[in-house]
Protein backbone atom coordinates (compact mmCIF):
# COMPACT_ATOMS: atom_id res chain seq x y z
CA UNK A 1 0.00 0.00 0.00
CA UNK A 2 1.24 3.35 -1.14
CA UNK A 3 -0.76 5.38 1.12
CA UNK A 4 -0.74 5.64 5.23
CA UNK A 5 -4.49 4.04 6.20
CA UNK A 6 -5.22 7.79 7.61
CA UNK A 7 -3.93 9.20 3.70
CA UNK A 8 -6.31 6.67 1.98
CA UNK A 9 -9.04 7.88 4.03
CA UNK A 10 -8.03 11.70 3.64
CA UNK A 11 -8.16 11.30 -0.14
CA UNK A 12 -11.21 9.43 0.20
CA UNK A 13 -12.59 12.55 2.09
CA UNK A 14 -11.37 14.54 -1.04
CA UNK A 15 -12.63 12.48 -4.20
CA UNK A 16 -15.99 11.63 -5.07
CA UNK A 17 -18.04 8.15 -4.65
CA UNK A 18 -15.86 6.96 -7.57
CA UNK A 19 -12.73 8.19 -6.31
CA UNK A 20 -12.60 10.44 -8.45
CA UNK A 21 -11.07 13.82 -7.09
CA UNK A 22 -13.27 16.46 -8.69
CA UNK A 23 -12.46 19.87 -6.27
CA UNK A 24 -13.13 23.45 -6.84
CA UNK A 25 -9.69 25.84 -6.70
CA UNK A 26 -10.35 29.57 -5.08
CA UNK A 27 -7.15 29.59 -3.51
CA UNK A 28 -5.60 32.66 -5.37
CA UNK A 29 -4.48 35.44 -4.10
CA UNK A 30 -1.89 38.08 -6.24
CA UNK A 31 -4.83 37.11 -9.09
CA UNK A 32 -7.84 37.85 -7.30
CA UNK A 33 -5.94 41.23 -6.50
CA UNK A 34 -5.55 41.74 -10.34
CA UNK A 35 -8.98 40.83 -10.79
CA UNK A 36 -10.17 44.24 -8.48
CA UNK A 37 -7.92 46.66 -9.83
CA UNK A 38 -9.87 49.66 -9.07
CA UNK A 39 -9.92 49.01 -5.21
CA UNK A 40 -6.92 48.15 -2.52
CA UNK A 41 -6.59 47.77 0.78
CA UNK A 42 -9.21 46.36 3.75
CA UNK A 43 -11.70 47.47 1.27
CA UNK A 44 -10.64 45.07 -1.71
CA UNK A 45 -9.71 42.32 0.85
CA UNK A 46 -13.28 42.47 2.39
CA UNK A 47 -14.46 41.81 -0.83
CA UNK A 48 -12.11 38.72 -1.33
CA UNK A 49 -13.16 37.20 1.07
CA UNK A 50 -17.15 37.38 0.71
CA UNK A 51 -16.51 36.38 -2.88
CA UNK A 52 -14.64 32.86 -1.81
CA UNK A 53 -17.10 32.38 1.16
CA UNK A 54 -20.37 33.05 -1.24
CA UNK A 55 -18.24 30.37 -3.95
CA UNK A 56 -17.67 27.76 -1.01
CA UNK A 57 -21.21 27.90 0.33
CA UNK A 58 -22.81 27.85 -3.29
CA UNK A 59 -20.37 25.65 -4.98
CA UNK A 60 -19.32 23.01 -3.06
CA UNK A 61 -22.82 20.87 -2.51
CA UNK A 62 -21.01 20.19 -6.41
CA UNK A 63 -17.57 19.71 -5.68
CA UNK A 64 -15.60 16.73 -3.97
CA UNK A 65 -13.91 19.47 -2.27
CA UNK A 66 -12.33 22.39 -2.24
CA UNK A 67 -8.86 24.27 -2.20
CA UNK A 68 -8.64 27.99 0.02
CA UNK A 69 -5.78 29.70 1.49
CA UNK A 70 -5.69 30.95 4.63
CA UNK A 71 -5.23 34.74 3.92
CA UNK A 72 -8.81 34.85 2.37
CA UNK A 73 -10.26 31.78 2.77
CA UNK A 74 -10.72 30.88 6.15
CA UNK A 75 -14.50 31.95 6.80
CA UNK A 76 -14.70 30.10 4.04
CA UNK A 77 -14.14 26.84 5.62
CA UNK A 78 -17.31 26.91 7.69
CA UNK A 79 -19.38 27.92 4.39
CA UNK A 80 -18.19 24.96 2.49
CA UNK A 81 -20.44 21.91 2.50
CA UNK A 82 -20.19 19.45 5.11
CA UNK A 83 -19.39 16.55 2.52
CA UNK A 84 -16.77 18.40 1.06
CA UNK A 85 -13.15 17.85 2.00
CA UNK A 86 -10.81 20.59 2.45
CA UNK A 87 -7.49 21.16 0.56
CA UNK A 88 -4.90 24.50 2.12
CA UNK A 89 -2.49 26.00 0.39
CA UNK A 90 0.84 26.56 2.26
CA UNK A 91 3.03 28.74 -0.05
CA UNK A 92 3.51 32.94 -0.50
CA UNK A 93 1.60 33.56 -3.48
CA UNK A 94 3.54 34.47 -6.90
CA UNK A 95 7.06 35.22 -6.77
CA UNK A 96 9.44 38.02 -6.61
CA UNK A 97 12.13 37.98 -8.94
CA UNK A 98 13.29 35.86 -12.27
CA UNK A 99 14.58 32.56 -10.40
CA UNK A 100 11.07 31.90 -8.91
CA UNK A 101 11.81 30.20 -5.55
CA UNK A 102 8.91 29.68 -3.66
CA UNK A 103 8.83 30.39 0.00
CA UNK A 104 6.09 29.29 2.54
CA UNK A 105 3.50 31.15 4.44
CA UNK A 106 5.77 32.06 7.66
CA UNK A 107 3.05 32.07 10.45
CA UNK A 108 1.44 28.60 9.14
CA UNK A 109 2.71 25.08 9.49
CA UNK A 110 1.12 21.98 8.47
CA UNK A 111 0.03 21.28 11.68
CA UNK A 112 -1.71 24.81 12.13
CA UNK A 113 -3.68 24.53 8.70
CA UNK A 114 -4.44 20.92 9.56
CA UNK A 115 -5.88 22.09 13.10
CA UNK A 116 -7.84 24.36 10.74
CA UNK A 117 -9.26 21.51 9.23
CA UNK A 118 -7.53 20.98 6.53
CA UNK A 119 -7.44 17.39 4.59
CA UNK A 120 -4.21 17.95 2.26
CA UNK A 121 -1.50 20.85 2.12
CA UNK A 122 -0.87 21.89 -1.33
CA UNK A 123 2.25 23.80 -2.68
CA UNK A 124 2.35 25.27 -5.72
CA UNK A 125 6.26 25.28 -7.41
CA UNK A 126 7.32 27.42 -10.31
CA UNK A 127 10.11 25.52 -12.16
CA UNK A 128 12.11 25.05 -15.44
CA UNK A 129 13.49 22.10 -15.71
CA UNK A 130 16.41 23.72 -18.04
CA UNK A 131 17.04 26.23 -15.21
CA UNK A 132 20.98 25.92 -13.63
CA UNK A 133 21.46 23.17 -11.28
CA UNK A 134 21.80 25.66 -8.25
CA UNK A 135 17.97 27.12 -8.50
CA UNK A 136 17.16 23.88 -9.13
CA UNK A 137 18.29 22.13 -6.01
CA UNK A 138 17.21 24.81 -3.68
CA UNK A 139 13.42 24.22 -5.23
CA UNK A 140 13.68 20.39 -5.34
CA UNK A 141 15.33 20.85 -1.32
CA UNK A 142 12.60 22.94 -0.33
CA UNK A 143 9.94 20.15 -2.15
CA UNK A 144 11.68 17.51 0.06
CA UNK A 145 11.05 19.72 3.35
CA UNK A 146 7.58 20.07 2.91
CA UNK A 147 7.31 16.25 1.69
CA UNK A 148 9.15 15.56 5.22
CA UNK A 149 6.30 18.02 7.38
CA UNK A 150 3.82 16.47 5.50
CA UNK A 151 4.57 12.98 6.27
CA UNK A 152 5.04 13.60 9.64
CA UNK A 153 1.73 15.03 9.75
CA UNK A 154 0.33 12.08 7.71
CA UNK A 155 -1.38 14.14 5.48
CA UNK A 156 -1.97 14.11 1.92
CA UNK A 157 0.77 16.31 -0.03
CA UNK A 158 -0.17 17.86 -3.19
CA UNK A 159 2.30 19.20 -5.39
CA UNK A 160 0.82 22.03 -8.13
CA UNK A 161 3.52 22.16 -11.20
CA UNK A 162 3.89 25.49 -13.01
CA UNK A 163 6.42 25.33 -16.05
CA UNK A 164 8.15 28.51 -17.49
CA UNK A 165 11.44 29.05 -19.51
CA UNK A 166 13.92 31.31 -18.00
CA UNK A 167 14.07 33.16 -21.55
CA UNK A 168 10.93 33.17 -22.10
CA UNK A 169 8.73 35.89 -20.67
CA UNK A 170 5.10 34.88 -22.22
CA UNK A 171 3.86 31.53 -21.26
CA UNK A 172 1.12 31.76 -23.49
CA UNK A 173 3.38 31.90 -26.55
CA UNK A 174 3.89 30.10 -29.49
CA UNK A 175 7.77 29.99 -28.43
CA UNK A 176 7.00 28.64 -25.51
CA UNK A 177 4.16 25.82 -26.60
CA UNK A 178 7.37 24.61 -28.74
CA UNK A 179 8.74 23.10 -25.29
CA UNK A 180 5.66 22.71 -23.44
CA UNK A 181 5.70 19.04 -23.89
CA UNK A 182 9.54 18.89 -22.30
CA UNK A 183 9.30 21.29 -19.63
CA UNK A 184 5.94 19.67 -18.39
CA UNK A 185 7.10 15.76 -18.72
CA UNK A 186 10.54 16.29 -17.00
CA UNK A 187 9.43 17.80 -14.25
CA UNK A 188 7.26 15.11 -13.88
CA UNK A 189 10.37 12.45 -13.99
CA UNK A 190 11.86 14.52 -11.34
CA UNK A 191 9.12 15.04 -8.54
CA UNK A 192 7.05 11.31 -8.57
CA UNK A 193 10.69 10.02 -6.82
CA UNK A 194 9.75 8.82 -3.82
CA UNK A 195 12.26 11.44 -1.79
CA UNK A 196 9.30 14.38 -2.04
CA UNK A 197 6.62 12.16 -0.63
CA UNK A 198 4.43 13.57 -2.84
CA UNK A 199 0.51 12.14 -3.23
CA UNK A 200 -0.63 13.20 -5.70
CA UNK A 201 0.32 16.26 -8.54
CA UNK A 202 -1.40 18.83 -10.09
CA UNK A 203 -0.38 19.51 -13.58
CA UNK A 204 -0.70 21.60 -16.51
CA UNK A 205 -1.47 19.43 -19.66
CA UNK A 206 1.88 18.63 -21.33
CA UNK A 207 0.78 21.46 -24.82
CA UNK A 208 -1.11 24.69 -25.36
CA UNK A 209 -4.38 23.66 -26.73
CA UNK A 210 -4.58 26.55 -28.54
CA UNK A 211 -1.54 25.63 -30.95
CA UNK A 212 -3.09 21.87 -31.37
CA UNK A 213 -4.26 21.39 -34.90
CA UNK A 214 -7.81 22.17 -35.14
CA UNK A 215 -7.69 23.97 -32.22
CA UNK A 216 -6.53 27.75 -33.32
CA UNK A 217 -5.16 30.06 -36.02
CA UNK A 218 -1.69 28.54 -35.76
CA UNK A 219 -0.63 25.03 -34.86
CA UNK A 220 2.60 23.77 -33.40
CA UNK A 221 1.82 20.03 -32.79
CA UNK A 222 -0.53 17.97 -34.99
CA UNK A 223 -3.17 15.85 -33.14
CA UNK A 224 -1.47 13.01 -33.39
CA UNK A 225 1.62 14.85 -31.67
CA UNK A 226 -0.51 16.27 -29.20
CA UNK A 227 -1.74 13.03 -27.91
CA UNK A 228 1.18 10.86 -27.84
CA UNK A 229 2.84 13.93 -25.43
CA UNK A 230 -0.92 13.61 -23.08
CA UNK A 231 0.18 9.68 -23.07
CA UNK A 232 3.74 10.43 -22.52
CA UNK A 233 2.73 12.32 -19.44
CA UNK A 234 0.53 9.82 -18.42
CA UNK A 235 2.62 6.93 -18.17
CA UNK A 236 5.22 8.79 -16.48
CA UNK A 237 2.82 9.51 -13.36
CA UNK A 238 3.79 6.53 -10.97
CA UNK A 239 1.40 8.20 -8.65
CA UNK A 240 -2.26 9.96 -8.57
CA UNK A 241 -2.44 12.99 -10.86
CA UNK A 242 -4.85 15.66 -11.81
CA UNK A 243 -5.14 18.68 -13.95
CA UNK A 244 -5.57 22.16 -13.32
CA UNK A 245 -7.42 24.65 -15.25
CA UNK A 246 -4.92 27.13 -15.45
CA UNK A 247 -7.38 30.11 -16.05
CA UNK A 248 -8.72 28.77 -19.69
CA UNK A 249 -12.14 28.86 -20.38
CA UNK A 250 -14.99 26.37 -19.52
CA UNK A 251 -15.78 25.58 -22.98
CA UNK A 252 -11.85 24.66 -23.95
CA UNK A 253 -11.12 23.47 -20.21
CA UNK A 254 -13.68 20.46 -20.97
CA UNK A 255 -12.43 19.76 -24.81
CA UNK A 256 -8.94 19.63 -23.22
CA UNK A 257 -10.58 16.41 -20.51
CA UNK A 258 -11.86 14.72 -23.85
CA UNK A 259 -8.63 14.90 -25.94
CA UNK A 260 -6.65 13.50 -23.01
CA UNK A 261 -8.97 10.86 -22.16
CA UNK A 262 -9.35 10.00 -25.67
CA UNK A 263 -5.37 10.34 -26.00
CA UNK A 264 -5.04 7.64 -23.49
CA UNK A 265 -4.07 9.66 -20.31
CA UNK A 266 -5.14 7.81 -17.35
CA UNK A 267 -5.65 11.58 -14.83
CA UNK A 268 -7.81 11.59 -11.90
CA UNK A 269 -10.01 14.72 -11.59
CA UNK A 270 -9.36 17.98 -11.66
CA UNK A 271 -8.67 20.99 -9.61
CA UNK A 272 -10.69 23.33 -11.45
CA UNK A 273 -10.61 27.41 -10.69
CA UNK A 274 -11.16 30.25 -12.36
CA UNK A 275 -12.72 28.06 -15.26
CA UNK A 276 -16.09 27.76 -12.57
CA UNK A 277 -16.22 30.74 -10.91
CA UNK A 278 -14.33 33.70 -12.71
CA UNK A 279 -17.54 34.98 -14.90
CA UNK A 280 -19.27 35.75 -11.19
CA UNK A 281 -16.52 38.09 -9.54
CA UNK A 282 -17.34 41.02 -12.26
CA UNK A 283 -20.94 40.29 -11.01
CA UNK A 284 -20.18 40.52 -7.50
CA UNK A 285 -18.62 43.88 -7.68
CA UNK A 286 -21.61 45.20 -9.61
CA UNK A 287 -23.89 44.06 -6.86
CA UNK A 288 -23.61 40.96 -4.20
CA UNK A 289 -26.90 39.64 -4.55
CA UNK A 290 -26.15 39.55 -8.48
CA UNK A 291 -22.56 37.53 -7.79
CA UNK A 292 -24.91 35.18 -5.96
CA UNK A 293 -27.68 34.60 -8.50
CA UNK A 294 -24.51 34.04 -11.50
CA UNK A 295 -22.81 31.33 -9.14
CA UNK A 296 -26.66 29.83 -8.20
CA UNK A 297 -27.01 29.86 -12.18
CA UNK A 298 -24.04 29.68 -14.41
CA UNK A 299 -21.45 28.60 -11.69
CA UNK A 300 -23.55 25.13 -10.73
CA UNK A 301 -24.44 24.85 -14.46
CA UNK A 302 -20.10 24.87 -15.13
CA UNK A 303 -19.30 22.40 -11.77
CA UNK A 304 -22.28 19.97 -13.01
CA UNK A 305 -20.89 20.06 -16.63
CA UNK A 306 -17.50 19.51 -15.61
CA UNK A 307 -18.80 16.57 -13.32
CA UNK A 308 -20.44 15.09 -16.36
CA UNK A 309 -17.26 15.44 -18.32
CA UNK A 310 -15.49 14.03 -15.27
CA UNK A 311 -17.58 11.13 -15.46
CA UNK A 312 -16.43 9.85 -18.60
CA UNK A 313 -12.76 10.73 -18.72
CA UNK A 314 -11.39 10.23 -15.69
CA UNK A 315 -10.61 7.31 -13.42
CA UNK A 316 -10.20 6.44 -9.75
CA UNK A 317 -6.74 7.53 -8.33
CA UNK A 318 -7.07 3.96 -6.20
CA UNK A 319 -5.93 2.52 -9.58
CA UNK A 320 -2.65 4.59 -9.73
CA UNK A 321 -1.50 3.39 -6.34
CA UNK A 322 -0.03 -0.31 -5.48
Amino acid sequence: MRYSENKYHLLEKLSDKNGIIAALAIDQRGAMRSMIPNLEGEERDSIIRDFKKNVSEILTPYSSSILLDPIYGLDSIEARDSDAGLLMAYEVTGYRDDLRRPSLLEDWSVKGLKEKGAEAIKILLYYDVDDSRENNELKEIFIERVGSECLGEDIPFFLEIITYDKNIQDSKSKEFAVLKPHKVNKAIEEFVKPRYNVDVLKLEVPVNMKYVEGYGEDFVYTKEEAAMYFKEQSDLCSIPFIFLSAGVSTDLFLETLKFAHNAGSQFNGVLCGRATWAGGLPEFLKDRELGREWLLNTGVDNINTLNEVLKSTAVSWKKNIG
